[in-house]
């Protein structure tokens, strides 16, 4: 019996490993065929497997980019939208889970619905109505546009902030009040330090979210000088640059921040999530 569950247990843990490799490859295609036609000619690339690797680097399809496609530019206005949109952000999904775990109060469990049904509703259901109030706002076709969207807390934030404002004693609340301090400079001096590992955390998640949105900015910067780096990429679909060579080079460009950032930051991310997620 021992003999047939270990060949059974391998049998299950061959199948997974194939079922994974197949994952990854599936994933890891597109990638390698646009990498290596950032690389090539357009000669090549009609003549070559586009799996193929490039026999030579080809780079001037990076320096026509570099020159030509405002990439700069879009950085720049990436990263204003990822700091600011990053910094209201946090300190609105604090506040907010702060408020949930500390206080009871009247529709306290319809608020949470509300934040369920806000994440369960696509999108495109409330783009109209979201349209509409960004345009009465006056801020259509203003950096100010997407910020207000990126800006609003979303469940899995309030949720992983809630699981570390609940590790932190309410005794330390009681004491502050006690030496005169208001809730909200509890909450300042407090509990939003103590808030760094999951802020963290979201911070990065945040700015990978940020940063690889095209929709958003496309629809509500329309705006040349607001160009992002994503909705820089459209200058590629055009008959001027619209070449797969130089679009495979911009897209190669966009890309390497949100891998960098990752790459650089993952450990963080898996550590801020599970610490909040283990009550003691």
């Amino acid at each position: 019996m021992g003999l047939e569950r270990v060949k059974t247990m391998n049998r299950k843990n061959i199948i997974s490993y194939i079922f994974l490799i197949l994952i990854t490859v599936i994933v890891f295609i597109p990638i390698f065929i646009t990498l290596f036609a950032s690389f090539k000619t357009a000669l090549q690339l009609g003549e070559e497997f586009p799996l193929k690797p490039p026999t030579a680097f080809y780079l001037k399809n990076f320096k026509l980019v570099m020159e030509n496609g405002k990439l700069l530019l879009g950085f720049r206005n990436s990263i204003i939208l990822v700091i600011l949109s990053i910094s209201i952000n946090a300190l609105l999904g604090s506040m907010t889970a702060y408020c949930l775990s500390r206080f009871n109060f009247r529709f306290k469990k319809i608020i949470f619905v509300l934040f369920m049904l806000g994440m369960i509703l696509p999108t495109y259901v409330t783009e109209i109505a979201r349209f509409g109030v960004i345009k009465n706002l006056g801020l259509y076709n203003t950096i100010g546009a997407p910020i207000v969207i990126y800006a609003a807390a979303d469940l899995m934030q309030i949720f992983i902030y809630t699981q570390f404002v609940e590790k932190i004693p309410g005794t330390l609340d009681e004491s502050a009040m006690i030496d005169g301090c208001t809730y909200f400079g509890i909450f300042w001096k407090i509990v939003f330090p103590l808030l760094l590992p999951a802020t963290a955390t979201l911070a990065i998640i945040k700015a990978v979210e940020v940063i690889n949105d095209m929709y958003i900015p496309f629809l509500y910067m329309p705006s040349a000088k607001l160009r992002t780096l994503t909705t820089t990429l459209m200058d590629f679909s055009s008959s001027r640059f619209g070449t797969w060579e130089n679009l495979s080079a911009a897209i190669i460009l966009v890309m390497l921040p949100t891998i960098i950032l990752y790459l650089i930051f993952q450990k963080f991310i898996f550590a801020g999530i599970i610490a909040g997620a283990v009550k003691e």
